[in-house]
């Protein structure tokens, strides 16, 4: 994804200072926010972008970077425009998510972590995504589907230019 750093911030900025209001007198409460904001823009939060969120807030860029680093729907460095996420819970281990992962991989020739030459999908591993009943479970972007099968994979990626 390109864009202008400097401008493509100052919107950003704009933007947190604006929601910012909403959270009062409690900063850490808006650090979630501040973070989907910027992602939103850029696709991924760099280190550069969690010293400005931390200065815009009043906290410290380890406390942002803490908050950034444990949940998985913020990416720390940049990612396809459609990110597969596959669940590797015990369930899905059991209901055959290796399956799913191996055919995925050999059809997109990545692996988890890596996005495609084309920068169409990245691949990543997740702990948990909700599904067990419908396991296994894989997500792209906000839309999951579960129990998947080597069947419809194609069908479901296709949907995804």
């Amino acid at each position: 994804m390109s864009y202008n750093k400097k401008n493509t911030f100052d919107t950003e900025r704009k933007t947190i200072e604006k929601e910012k209001k909403n959270y009062n007198n409690h900063p850490r409460a808006f650090v979630i926010e501040a973070l989907k904001i910027v992602q939103r823009y850029q696709g991924w939060v760099s280190d550069e972008s969690l010293e400005q969120i931390a200065e815009i807030i009043g906290i410290s860029t380890t406390e942002v970077e803490e908050v950034a680093t444990f949940y998985s729907q913020i990416f720390r460095r940049p990612v396809g425009r459609h990110v597969i996420r596959y669940c590797d819970s015990s369930i899905c281990y059991i209901n055959g998510y290796k399956k799913i992962v191996s055919y995925i991989e050999d059809n997109l020739q990545i692996t988890k972590g890596q996005t495609t030459a084309n920068g169409r999908f990245t691949l990543l591993p997740i702990c948990c995504l909700g599904n067990c009943d419908r396991s296994p479970t894989i997500m792209i972007n906000n839309d999951t589907y579960g129990p998947v099968s080597t069947d419809v994979l194609d069908i479901i990626l296709e949907q995804y230019p």
